[in-house]
């Protein structure tokens, strides 16, 4: 299986699709799965023609198994690994949740400094601040992400089945219909990865400001949210990211799920074409 080695010596597991010559575009996934999470639109893009790439965040996945570097700065530096291992330019990065947060680092400290980044799109992300402070007081409550590492710690498999088989796909809701496929790969997903990696992850995707990476991007950005996402409230999000981008977007779909990518793929895969394509 294809790996790349970062400045640290940690071993990044990467996909790679397509015509090598193609248009590239680069899919970071959320906590606290893999790269598989982005099948529905890998399988999408590549059978129209494009060069797609993932890769399995360290700690997740496939990827080493380490016990340090589970912040967004490592994850933006792994990113940029693969990219300047595989020599992408004139890619397109898509980011779901903590991907989000992930491409909004990787693209304002490296993608648009070495050339390499032409659009960027953030998926039910967590930029700019999910944590409630003085200066976020809409943000969620400290105890909400001590409850996650209390959950995971005490017991990660029911943990996990939870989240998936309740607010990640929306299946808790009045008259949804659960795939029990879904929550079985997300499950799957999950518990392939470090649990020490996905402890020390939630401080990172919801404690890291990402307010002046926001204003830094410059690159066309499309932000897409689902109204009714019950893991990153689109008021914390989506709504307040908007207003910091200098060339931002922003898409929002009523009811829709966190886990939209998944359960609505065809909706939104023909929006990121759309995008893609412009």
């Amino acid at each position: 299986m294809p790996y790349v080695a970062t400045a640290d010596g940690v071993e990044i597991f990467y996909k790679d699709w397509g015509p090598k010559d193609a248009r590239p575009i680069v899919f970071h996934h959320g906590w606290p799965l893999s790269s598989d999470d982005w099948d529905a639109q890998m399988l999408f893009f590549v059978r129209r023609g494009f060069r797609v790439v993932a890769h399995d965040r360290r700690g997740h996945g496939r990827s080493a198994q380490v016990s340090e570097g589970h912040d967004m700065d490592h994850y933006a530096s792994d990113a940029a690994a693969v990219a300047d291992h595989l020599d992408l330019r004139n890619a397109i990065h898509i980011g779901h949740s903590t991907g989000g947060g992930e491409v909004t680092r990787y693209v304002a400290k490296f993608g648009e400094p070495r050339g390499r980044v032409a659009k960027a799109v953030l998926v039910s992300a967590v930029p700019p601040l999910m944590l409630k402070t003085d200066a976020n007081p809409e943000g969620l409550p400290l105890e909400v992400f001590d409850g996650f590492r209390k959950a995971l710690a005490d017991n990660r498999a029911q943990f996990f089945l939870d989240v998936a088989s309740g607010p990640f796909y929306g299946f808790n809701r009045s008259g949804a219909t659960v795939h029990e496929g879904v929550v079985r790969n997300w499950w799957r997903q999950g518990m392939m990865g470090s649990a020490k990696a996905h402890y020390d992850g939630v401080k990172a995707f919801s404690e890291t400001d990402q307010t002046e990476d926001l204003k830094a991007i410059s690159v066309p950005t499309l932000v897409l949210h689902g109204e009714d996402d019950q893991i990153v409230p689109i008021a914390d999000a989506a709504l307040k990211s908007i207003k910091l981008l200098k060339n931002g977007e922003l898409k929002t779909y009523p009811g829709f799920p966190h886990g939209m990518l998944t359960v609505n793929a065809e909706v939104l895969n023909a929006d990121l074409l759309a995008f893609v394509k412009a």
